[in-house]
């Protein structure tokens, strides 16, 4: 099941309205556990974590939280089985750093009886959470393909960037194929830049060192087009049309409504998505709205005509 932004408002408007004169009743534990800040998009979704737990845990009375970030999948299953076997928790968030290593201790949660609502990047088998909330990533790929179709109706050369291994890549890069096919645009390579600038960085010089001519590149995140960029100007390469980026660094934003050639669009994908998650899985725990299912968050195509709607100047990202 689907729902839209208009139902998440209405449910936590109601439970919102009625938290602060519930009954006491039992203390409920939701464990949030999410990758560290290891990139920018990442910082946003743990800025907006942070915060989601502070502002819940005075609107709810009855519910507690625990927030655990991890910088690998080892320890983000070490935090996992801590919040289950000290906390007791109630429920879990989960975004799951990686998707395979992280699918058995979070069915592990599942099958204890928690609810489990699982955020962005997906387990590798399907059906395990209660709740799933993500960006539209089939959308984003598609979005991105068909951006990128528009920019070169004579078809080129491109090479593409994929993240970390995860079910949610796999869902970008194949509407990002999908969408192309037939344009006459023809990948190069693509390669894992782990959505890190260095990592990208590193990717694109052997890109660089490899093909002679590359017409475009689809990064499929800002802080990977940011390290692509930089080994660009350093190889001094002036083939490379253009870069397209995704999740909408206001950095990145910034340069699209200044009409920047290398960067002239941009793909939404918004970390806020974590608040989301954690405010349905309150929501689930605290009344009778009926929050299970599949929320997804659409993608959007940002140009320099429409780049300031989008454009949050004091946002961590």
């Amino acid at each position: 099941m689907k729902y839209t932004k208009s139902f998440a408002a209405l449910a936590l408007a109601t439970v919102v309205g009625t938290a602060a004169v519930a009954a006491e009743t039992e203390v409920k534990v939701i464990g949030v556990s999410i990758p560290a800040a290891t990139h920018g998009w990442a910082g946003g979704m743990n800025f907006h974590a942070q915060q989601t737990v502070e502002r819940l845990e005075e609107v709810y009375p009855e519910l507690d939280f625990v927030l655990a970030t991890a910088s690998d999948p080892g320890k983000q299953v070490n935090d996992i089985e801590d919040m289950v076997a000290t906390r007791n928790i109630d429920a879990l968030v989960v975004l799951p750093f990686e998707s395979d290593p992280l699918t058995p201790p979070v069915q592990a949660v599942a099958d204890s009886g928690a609810w489990v609502t699982v955020v962005d990047r997906g387990l590798s088998v399907p059906g395990i959470e209660d709740l799933y909330v993500a960006g539209d990533n089939s959308g984003f790929g598609k979005v991105s393909g068909e951006y990128m179709a528009s920019k070169m109706p004579d078809g080129g050369d491109i090479v593409v960037f994929r993240g970390i291994p995860t079910t949610i890549d796999n869902e970008r890069v194949d509407g990002f194929k999908a969408a192309i096919d037939g344009s006459g645009i023809n990948i190069l390579a693509a390669e894992h830049g782990n959505w890190n600038r260095d990592d990208s960085f590193t990717v694109m010089e052997d890109f660089l060192s490899k093909y002679p001519k590359i017409d475009a590149v689809w990064a499929s995140d800002d802080d990977m087009a940011i390290g692509v960029l930089a080994a660009i100007e350093a190889a001094g390469r002036d083939d490379v049309q253009f870069v397209l980026g995704g999740a909408g660094m206001k950095e990145m934003i910034k340069r699209t409504a200044d009409g920047d050639k290398m960067m002239p669009a941009n793909v939404t994908y918004p970390p806020s998505m974590i608040a989301t998650a954690i405010e349905l899985t309150a929501v689930g725990l605290t009344s009778n709205a009926p929050v299970s299912g599949s929320f997804v968050i659409g993608s959007v195509l940002v140009t320099q005509e429409n780049a300031m709607d989008f454009y949050y100047p004091d946002s961590p990202f």
